[in-house]
């Protein structure tokens, strides 16, 4: 194929990721493998992946915010937190292992979709906190903020699952917070990425309109159907990348 053309998949393939990561997370899943068939390496690839998916996550969280689904003021210090674990993330990255993480990280997600898929009375409505506010700002934001600039595949699942099962959210509730802290932890993985130079800047630049356009469109699906939509497709998706990541 012509240049012109993986360009215009590799866009389309954002719009297809900005859909799925508004409402279930996991747009990782689509778009890192586009890029590295598209033929980028792999440290420009995940550099390019986190300038695009900006878009995705920033657009999910304004269009969430607007609806009131989630207060951005008083939700910041957590985002700074989330922000500062994907910074210790990414500078950790290039030094640690992580074939342990490659090896654990299916089976946490199918352990995700389980929970997901048979735990009775998920819903929109919020039920009994099992951790304080405080706990859960200061130990499980930077702690899933920091894998997703070590790492990153499944952090939007990883936020769910902390939101609902031990913040007692929502389901609709839990989507609309991981957005914003999932954006802060996209910054703090971009801004290493930048600053070491690996990034496309034109390709993840169009992606990332791609991605903002297809996260309005989850996003609004998102409100609009709540755990109808939310659930099935979170299982989904924990499944899918799970299924991806043994088949690597």
């Amino acid at each position: 194929m012509s240049p012109e053309t993986i360009f215009l998949l590799l866009v389309g393939a954002a719009f297809l990721a900005g859909f799925v990561d508004a409402i279930a997370g996991g747009g990782g899943m689509i778009t890192v493998p586009a890029l590295l068939i598209g033929g980028l390496d792999p440290l420009t690839a995940l550099g390019t992946n986190k300038l695009q998916s900006l878009f995705g996550s920033g657009s999910a969280t304004i269009s969430y915010a607007r609806k009131g689904h989630v207060h951005l003021r008083s939700l910041l210090p957590a985002a700074a937190l989330s922000f500062a674990g994907a910074v210790a993330g990414a500078l950790l990255a290039a030094n640690l292992p992580l074939e342990f993480l490659r090896t654990l990280l299916p089976f946490l997600l199918i352990a995700i979709a389980v929970y997901f898929a048979v735990k009775p009375g998920l819903s929109d409505i919020d039920r009994e906190r099992r951790i304080s506010p405080r706990s859960f700002a200061l130990f499980l934001v930077p702690l899933v903020g920091a894998y997703d600039g070590l790492f990153g595949p499944g952090t939007g699942s990883f936020f769910m699952l902390a939101f609902v099962g031990l913040a007692g959210y929502g389901v609709l509730k839990a989507t609309a917070h991981t957005k914003l802290l999932n954006f802060a932890s996209n910054v703090g993985g971009f801004a290493v990425f930048a600053a070491v130079g690996s990034i496309h800047w034109k390709l993840g630049l169009a992606m990332g309109v791609a991605q903002f356009l297809g996260a309005r469109l989850g996003a609004a699906s998102a409100m609009r159907f709540g755990a109808r939509l939310i659930r099935p497709l979170l299982v989904t998706v924990c499944i899918a990348l799970a299924v991806k990541l043994l088949w690597s």
